[in-house]
């Protein structure tokens, strides 16, 4: 006896059809990308409004994306179990919430709580956008509706900052916020009457260790690197953040091969879909949104332009990852993953790369044959590691495997904006002059906590403010391709590693999420990847490993 694709499998798609769902679950998507990269925009602006330090922006930024990584994955397998419409409306009805809390905020620590909650929330819609499109679409058209939805998540950024800029061209940073609550409605709205309920046909019971563990590893992962960043590596509570999360990652794997209805069986990680895709995603966002951190601060700071423009200088990023991302698909076919995925990664290694060469002086065009090269690898990374992971669970695990996508690529931005600005902010303070001490000592204060305060006081320094100016951008530059050398480099490591263990050929492998051991299994002529449906059963999932790697 099979087991259906969602419970209630007669209900395929919505009052708009299959066109009405991608356009509800990429609307929720948008909405979710965009809040990451909108606010690096007003960065500069809270900065002086909010006298926010470098670590207070990076939390700022951060808050959401940690709290949106560590919580996607359990609430992705709570939607599997009680309904992926209804937790991902849910998640709207948060974000709008926490969105208007923020836009009232007038401390740095309030909107940092604010953008936690709006993290939460976005756990809640993240994961119900994609598993929905792979649930309702029929197996023909499943790549490339995971193909718009990855050209949709790569340019939801862009779409964000463009929106984020045309307000802050009006209006002040909390515009931002009161515009994210109205969408947040809108979005519910539009799930609520285009898009069907799905779930898992699979009743399991719910992993609370394996939540927990994932959930505290991530966490404490990103506050070691910011804390370790802004108070010092060897200070006792970053060593333990630190020590917390190896344990976590450790009792995650060892909770996984011991239960009987794990989260996410850590074994799965060993299938060359899962594993090259999940790698792919994450260094690609680390890339991505710690890009955005810097880049955008590099616009407005070093080049002068305003939130909007900057805005518009970045979108030949998503002019480029669109189209690329359609067509990404019948690249893997023709040359396979193992060829596809690698390039990706070495095109968005070359476009960091490329940014190291600019300097204080470097205008726009030599930043935009970086951005374009840098778009292409977006758009061919993104495409096939989220096919990748996908293809590598069965029907009824579609949440977990959307949710292991969106954990890949909200680990990557958390860890993305943690490590580069960290990495920014350590050489912006050591490229500092040493004269600064002649200076006032609250003057100085914040010349050291942010570029964008530097370049405000030299503007009101008087004679001293031209040099003191510069001084400040060629800090800042310094931290810039500092950071670009650091993840330039990380990305050409993953793109071998890619190589290495990807699938040849862009087969789906359907290797089941483990199902209950008392659930019906497939017909006896399934092939070897969908026998590995039976949770506890340790012989069956190796034997979808083996069938991988066949």
């Amino acid at each position: 006896m099979k087991i259906p694709e969602f419970s209630n499998s007669l209900v395929r798609t919505g009052r708009g059809g299959r066109s009405g769902v991608l356009f509800a679950m990429c609307l929720s998507l948008v909405l979710v990308v965009a809040s990451v990269s909108a606010l690096n925009l007003a960065l500069p602006n809270l900065a002086v409004e909010l006298g926010a330090t470098n670590s207070a922006l990076t939390w700022i930024a951060d808050g959401y994306t940690v709290a949106l990584a560590a919580l996607v994955l359990p609430l992705g397998a709570l939607g599997d179990r009680i309904g992926r419409r209804k937790v991902l409306i849910a998640g709207n009805v948060v974000f709008g919430a926490a969105a208007v809390l923020a836009a009232c905020s007038s401390s740095t620590s309030h909107l940092i709580v604010c953008r936690v909650v709006m993290g939460v929330g976005a756990a809640m819609i993240m994961p119900g956008t994609l598993s929905t499109i792979t649930a309702v679409l029929p197996e023909d058209r499943k790549d490339r509706g995971v193909a718009i939805w990855s050209g949709f998540a790569a340019a939801g950024a862009i779409i964000g900052m463009l929106a984020a800029g045309g307000l802050l061209e009006q209006f002040s940073w909390k515009s931002i916020f009161w515009t994210s609550a109205a969408t947040a409605m809108a979005c519910a709205l539009a799930a609520l009457l285009l898009a069907p309920e799905t779930r898992s046909s699979v009743r399991e019971r719910f992993d609370f260790p394996g939540a927990a563990t994932t959930a505290l590893a991530v966490g404490a992962l990103v506050y070691g690197i910011i804390e370790g960043n802004d108070r010092g590596w060897t200070r006792p509570e970053v060593l333990a953040a630190f020590a917390v999360a190896a344990v976590a990652v450790a009792a995650y794997v060892v909770l996984g091969l011991r239960s009987r209805h794990p989260l996410l069986d850590p074994r799965l990680f060993t299938l060359r879909g899962f594993g090259a895709g999940t790698l792919a995603i994450l260094v690609q966002f680390m890339a991505v949104f710690g890009f955005f951190f810097v880049g955008l601060q590099f616009l407005q700071l070093i080049l002068g332009y305003s939130p909007l423009h900057s805005a518009v200088a970045l979108i030949p990023v998503a002019a480029v990852v669109l189209p690329t991302s359609v067509v990404t698909p019948r690249l893997a076919k023709r040359l396979g993953v193992k060829a596809v995925m690698p390039a990706g990664l070495l095109f968005l290694a070359g476009g960091m790369f490329w940014l190291t060469r600019l300097h204080a002086d470097s205008g726009y065009l030599p930043f935009l044959g970086a951005l374009i090269l840098a778009g292409a690898g977006i758009g061919l990374t993104s495409a096939t590691g989220t096919s990748s992971i996908v293809d590598s669970l069965g029907p009824d695990s579609q949440g977990v495997a959307s949710a292991m996508n969106d954990t890949a690529r909200e680990v990557g931005s958390a860890i993305g904006i943690a490590l580069m600005g960290s990495v920014f902010s350590s050489h912006y303070r050591s490229a500092l002059p040493d004269d600064l001490s002649r200076l006032p000592a609250q003057v100085a204060g914040t010349v050291h906590h942010s570029a964008a305060g530097g370049l405000e006081v030299a503007a009101h320094l008087g004679a001293q403010g031209p040099a003191l100016a510069a001084a400040v951008r060629d800090a800042f530059m310094s931290g810039f391709t500092s950071a670009m050398e650091v993840i330039a480099a990380i990305l050409a490591v993953a793109a071998i590693a890619c190589a290495a263990i990807a699938p040849r050929l862009g087969h789906k492998t359907q290797a089941a999420a483990p199902q209950p051991h008392w659930s019906a299994g497939p017909e006896p002529e399934a092939t070897a990847r969908q026998q590995a449906t039976a949770v506890g059963r340790d012989t069956d999932v190796l034997h979808a490993v083996a069938a991988d790697r066949s």
